[in-house]
């Protein structure tokens, strides 16, 4: 929802500045308040994305799959091993 919002914050800064541009002769003007609104979105995405990075819920959350990919690896080996025996059983045609 983050990442949409700031989109959006995006597109209504380059539309601010179009409709402010007071006539045709100010192209360069208007291409380099775009690029520092870009820059300045871009900036505060990284800052967003790191933060949400860092916070304790993304660390629990990396936690918790690195517990439990070890436990997945450990009962896939255990179904391996039970298909292995169940195809060792089935009579063949």
């Amino acid at each position: 929802m983050k990442a949409s919002l700031l989109l959006l914050l995006a597109c209504t800064a380059v539309l601010a500045v179009t409709a402010r541009a007071d006539a045709p002769e100010e192209p360069k003007a208007l291409v380099q308040k775009v690029q520092e609104l870009a820059q300045k979105a871009s900036a505060m995405a990284k800052d967003v994305f790191s933060r949400v990075r860092e916070s304790e819920a993304a660390q629990q959350a990396r936690q918790w799959l690195a517990d439990n990919a070890e436990l997945a690896k450990q009962r896939l080996v255990w179904l391996r091993e039970q298909l292995a025996e169940l195809w060792k059983k089935t009579p063949a045609m």
